[in-house]
């Protein structure tokens, strides 16, 4: 490996990380400079609010509607996933594109060039993922959505179980430990980026005892498919005022 070649991978990945979609597409479509710090959601069925502290395409689905959200999230992928398929192609023996990857990822979520405050780092993983085996955006993400909500009856942990899926699944399609690596290293950076999320939302789920709080899923676009398809299946009763997103 040129160790040359490495360190530009790190930097280059986390430089072009950095670059917020979420800032650039409200900047441009909207009169503001960018997507307010917080965004306050009220939880269906209760007098709580959760605080989404990420600028993200969520914030901005959530500010904006889900046009720029959905704009936004497709120019996060591709700003991973452009880089990282050159890499590939161009240096196929080597792991230049997973280095890259990992660093685009915790550029996205920790951007430098807007004091370390950015998105929560999913659609810069399936970004990856797409470069790097497109099948596996598909069969994680409905794997994880189906363990979630039938086995472990939680929408929190049905968003999560997409990612935890692509550690086996890239060990079973590339027996390469390099793989696993990238895998459980975006895991740890998007665990990391989602607890403030996380303990707003297990401390609502306890005070209210609800089993299903799925307010806060409405923000992303996956969020939104899983609780449309929890809802056809009969899992979800309440209907939520961000359906109409």
């Amino acid at each position: 490996m040129d160790m040359t070649i490495f360190v530009f991978s790190i930097l280059a990945g986390y430089l072009i990380g950095s670059i917020s979609s979420a800032r650039i597409v409200t900047r441009i479509f909207t009169s503001a400079k960018e997507p307010p710090g917080q965004t306050e959601i009220r939880m269906a069925g209760s007098d709580k609010t959760m605080v989404l502290n990420t600028i993200s395409a969520s914030s901005v689905s959530v500010n904006y509607g889900a046009k720029y959200g959905f704009l936004t999230y497709v120019m996060d992928v591709l700003k991973i996933f452009i880089p990282v398929f050159l890499i590939k192609k161009n240096y196929p023996d080597s792991y230049y594109f997973l280095v890259f990857a990992t660093f685009g990822v915790a550029g996205h979520i920790w951007p430098v060039y807007y004091k370390f405050r950015g998105g929560r780092g999913i659609s810069a993983i399936y970004g990856t993922l797409f470069a790097i085996d497109w099948i596996a955006v598909f069969v994680t993400s409905i794997g994880g959505m189906i363990f979630g909500l039938f086995i472990l009856r939680d929408v929190f942990f049905a968003y999560m179980a997409g990612l935890w899926f692509v550690i086996p699944w890239l060990w079973f399609r590339t027996h390469d430990l390099y793989y696993v690596i990238f895998a459980v290293l975006v895991n740890i950076l998007f665990a990391i980026s989602m607890i403030p999320e996380a303990k707003q939302w297990f401390k609502i789920k306890k005070e209210d005892k609800w089993d299903d709080p799925t307010e806060v899923f409405q923000i992303s676009a996956m969020g939104r498919g899983i609780i449309k398809m929890a809802k056809k299946l009969g899992i979800i009763k309440h209907k939520s005022k961000q359906d109409s997103l």
